[in-house]
């Protein structure tokens, strides 16, 4: 009891306002916590000692009473602001989203002027505004690097507790700011403008926050988690679904678990819908086969080993490479099988087109080589032919020889001509002739070809059958070279038909290329087709299938020399329905079309 307060203790008796003070002293197990003052305008009577004791204690007890008291409901708001921001982010997985709810929950909580959530970028190293609860302040404040020492946001993420930043000095409110601490990292920190606190309530503050901040740093990382392992997952399935392979994997049961978008395109069904069927239901029977074999082995000891098969099938629509592969769990038991189908199709078919391109190239090159071959030939021939022919034209002319002779003179003029014309048919295969090019209709020399066979087709009851493109570009050509070619070409579509004894069926088709710039025009009969071993040989000059005195083997070589020269193209095939085909693509002539 101190009876002078008023000039021992001067501060207390004016807080007092009392000039008699008694102190009691608050102890918890034998620990002192305090010092309770009761201020009194006279002395009271004098009390035992136990009950002054007795009076101090009942006090302990209230005010711990209240602090619990006060704890629980801070739990309580604690969990509703929490429950709130988890339920958003249940409902939209947007961090962004459930923060503004915390913000605005914490703030009314501490009775703050604004709540900021600053978010940790490990990446860009640099601190980010998340959410507040000032919208405008999110959209003014700019990120800040995580090691930037003056700024209040990176500094108190790396403290261990929240602390209190006291304002000015007639200012009667402080900043507070909370570390957001993961099991293993930084997340960023809270931070709390314009709270108010009272003398003595800075330690409750400081409880309550970094309890919020504890709830909130689990609340954050455990999202983080989350959306690492969704974006794991989306990615795991964009590079699984952009496999051009089939795959497909499936249960222990055989069940459909997963496939990737090719296999589901393949069979024309959507990926959902072909989950928990037997994988059995979308391949061939041939292969479901071979992977029930597969399934009666045991799985190998290492669980590295895989199956391979070449197999084509019905369902899957092509040929693969199929590679099986087993699913295995800790106690390396089977659970399951990923099937790999890699398709052949499209390299079969590349593998065919290169050997064509392969085939063609090796034929041109040869003919090519042929070509400068006959040219040097032909032209050293040329000249002793034509010393003949102009002699023998000058002794007809003349008359200077026996009459006797005239007979065997005309013979010998026959022959040379004949040999004049075979070295000029083969200076046009050597490409040595200049052509005399123009826009030309493609249908109108095909006609006068077609109207020049007329009657040995009707002969030989041959029906012609024309498919011309309306309107069709002309052709930039030499007109007397290009009805050569056609003529040859159906003259040995004619001579096809008649060898199998019997009628026929002439089809000429011209058309425009997709690019526009080219016309291609093919001649099929309903012959016996061309020999495999003809075809790499049927352009070169004297190769003929003729008997002997029926062909001189030039006509197609003539025919490839002048679109050669053309700048396009001839080649042979065999029909798949029968008969030989010939095409010809041909250069078009600039803006010009037919009528």
């Amino acid at each position: 009891m101190i009876a002078d307060a008023q000039i021992r203790m001067p501060d207390l008796a004016v807080r007092l306002q009392s000039p008699t003070a008694l102190l009691l002293p608050l102890v918890r197990r034998a620990d002192r916590v305090g010092m309770l003052a009761i201020g009194f305008h006279s002395a009271p009577a004098s009390s035992a000692p136990g009950d002054v004791s007795d009076a101090g204690d009942v006090f302990l007890m209230a005010l711990e009473l209240f602090h619990y008291r006060q704890n629980e409901q801070l739990q309580r708001d604690i969990r509703t602001l929490l429950d709130e921001f988890t339920a958003s982010l249940s409902a939209t997985l947007n961090i962004g989203a459930g923060l503004d709810i915390f913000c605005y929950g914490a703030k009314r909580l501490f009775g703050a002027d604004r709540t900021s959530v600053w978010i940790h970028d490990r990446r860009a190293r640099h601190l980010g505004l998340k959410a507040s609860s000032d919208p405008e302040h999110v959209a003014t404040s700019a990120p800040v690097a995580a090691d930037d020492p003056t700024s209040l946001p990176a500094a108190s993420m790396r403290r261990a507790r929240a602390e209190i930043t006291t304002g000015a000095a007639d200012v009667a409110t402080a900043i507070v700011t909370v570390p957001l601490r993961g099991t293993r990292r930084a997340l960023g920190t809270i931070v709390f403008e314009g709270v108010r606190v009272d003398a003595g309530g800075e330690l409750d503050v400081l409880d309550r926050a970094d309890e919020l901040g504890r709830q909130l740093s689990s609340a954050i990382e455990n999202m983080q988690l989350l959306d690492d392992v969704i974006t794991s997952r989306r990615e795991l399935e964009n590079t699984f679904d952009s496999i051009a392979h089939l795959v497909a994997v499936s249960d222990r049961r055989g069940r459909i678990v997963h496939v990737n978008r090719a296999f589901a395109a393949r069979i024309n069904r959507k990926n959902e819908e072909l989950v928990d069927h037997p994988l059995t239901e979308f391949i061939g029977p041939d292969l479901a086969a071979w992977l029930a074999r597969q399934e009666s082995n045991p799985p190998p000891p290492s669980g590295d080993a895989a199956a391979t098969i070449e197999i084509s099938d019905p369902l899957l629509k092509g040929s693969f490479i199929v590679t099986t592969t087993d699913l295995l769990n800790h106690a390396r038991e089977r659970i399951g099988r990923v099937v790999v189908a890699r398709d052949l199709t499209s390299h079969t078919r590349l593998e065919a087109e290169r050997e064509e391109l392969r085939k063609r190239l090796t034929q041109s090159e040869k003919l090519a080589a042929l070509g400068q071959f006959v040219a040097g030939i032909a032209h050293e021939l040329n000249n002793p032919l034509q010393g003949v022919l102009g002699h023998l034209e000058l002794l007809r002319t003349t008359g200077a020889f026996p009459k006797p002779l005239r007979r065997e003179l005309q013979t010998i003029y026959r022959e040379a001509d004949r040999a004049a014309k075979i070295v000029r048919n083969l200076l046009v295969f050597a490409g040595s002739r200049r052509l005399a090019r123009r826009a030309v209709s493609l249908p109108a020399v095909l006609q006068k070809v077609l109207s020049l066979r007329a009657p040995a087709l009707r002969n030989a009851d041959i029906e012609v059958v024309r498919h011309y493109d309306e309107p069709l570009p002309r052709v930039q050509s030499d007109p007397l070279l290009l009805h050569q070619v056609f003529l040859n070409m159906v003259m040995n579509a004619e001579h096809a038909i008649v060898a199998t004894g019997g009628g026929g069926r002439i089809e000429i088709r011209a058309a425009a290329a997709p690019s526009g710039d080219r016309i291609v025009a093919t001649v099929r009969d309903t012959g016996t087709g061309i020999p495999a071993a003809t075809l790499p040989r049927i352009f070169e000059p004297f190769y003929t299938t003729k008997e002997v005195g029926k062909g001189t083997g030039l006509g197609l070589a003539i025919a490839y020399g002048i679109v050669q020269d053309h700048g396009g193209q001839i080649s042979a095939a065999n029909h798949p329905e029968g008969g030989a085909v010939f095409t010809v693509e041909l250069p078009a002539a600039p803006s010009a079309r037919t009528r």
